[in-house]
């Protein structure tokens, strides 16, 4: 059982659950600047996101970088090296680390931050699949970059690459840098592919799992998809050696946010997966999104975790 496991519990319909951990997802590579004014994009918009996301509620805050002149998503250290140390001298935040980067990067790029900055933790993504962002070209009335129109469009045929050799990759690099990994879940065949890592010996519990649902070209973010990918994991590790999120990319971010606070997991929201507060009404920051949680949180009774709560949950090692 994690460290930490039993701790920061309350009983609610008589089992107890943990305080509700809300990741921040602040910028990402899917989402283009074009789609919403209020993207942060240069090192400081992405650090003071950030430091508001946390200060709203959010425990851990999920990082990408982009080029400062045109938002385009870069693997460059110096630009994560600068975010990291805005954020750290205002907020003591779990800083997640991406090594998903974007789908045009190669495993090598989208790593090599990690053993350089060390993080508490980082993102591991567990399978390949088809990565598809051209749906949202017809919100589009007018490009604000050059690269937009070209980076939706070919997205029709880009693979996210995540092959069993990047998978070990990854496992020297978060055991070398003793990162707590955050296990990225796009579909069953991942748990799957996790299962495998086990019996190789690369990887062992406590696993902290991300169910990312919605993305086209991975498992929809239908609640018994939801349900579905919780058992399976159940089935396969044992619900003690595991805790799980989830995020529901686009409209169903925060129906599946719901779900996840009455069924005891954790929550991750943001910009990067979604850019609506509701119904056609954009959202003016990350620290919005993550209220919308905290609001419904209060509302089914589930209490909010700290960031220092987060590091007992997930027995994430002291920042070295």
């Amino acid at each position: 059982m994690p460290d930490g496991f039993v701790q920061s519990l309350f009983c609610k319909g008589g089992f107890f659950m943990q305080k509700l951990i809300i990741t921040a997802a602040i910028t990402g590579a899917a989402t283009v600047p074009s789609l919403t004014p209020y993207l942060p994009i240069t090192p400081e918009e992405i650090a003071n996101s950030a430091i508001e996301a946390a200060q709203s509620g959010a425990a851990i805050v999920h990082i990408h970088a982009r080029r400062p002149d045109d938002g385009f998503p870069s693997s460059d250290p110096a630009l994560f090296k600068e975010i990291v140390q805005r954020i750290r001298e205002k907020s003591n935040v779990i800083i997640c680390i991406t090594t998903g980067g974007s789908t045009l990067m190669t495993i090598e790029e989208r790593t090599a931050v990690i053993p350089i900055l060390r993080p508490e933790m980082c993102s591991f993504n567990l399978g390949s699949i088809n990565f598809a962002l051209h749906k949202s070209l017809p919100a589009i009335q007018a490009f604000k970059y050059e690269w937009e129109k070209a980076y939706l469009e070919k997205s029709k045929d880009f693979i996210f690459k995540n092959t069993f050799q990047d998978f070990e990759h990854l496992c020297r690099i978060v055991k070398e840098t003793k990162t707590r990994p955050e296990l990225e879940i796009y579909d069953v065949g991942h748990l799957y592919n996790l299962d495998h890592l086990v019996c190789e010996k690369l990887i062992s519990p406590p696993f902290h799992l991300q169910f990312v649902m919605g993305v086209l070209g991975g498992i929809r973010g239908n609640p018994e998809d939801l349900t579905f990918l919780h058992t399976k994991a159940t089935v396969l590790f044992g619900k003690e050696n595991f805790t799980w999120s989830v995020i529901g990319v686009g409209a169903s971010e925060i129906n599946l946010s719901t779900m996840a606070i009455h069924m005891g997991g954790h929550v991750r929201v943001g910009l990067e997966d979604n850019i609506y507060i509701k119904k056609g009404v954009l959202a003016k920051s990350n620290a919005e999104l993550v209220k919308k949680i905290v609001d419904l949180a209060n509302m089914l009774n589930r209490d909010i975790a700290t960031s220092d709560d987060a590091r007992s949950i997930l027995s994430i090692r002291k920042e070295l």
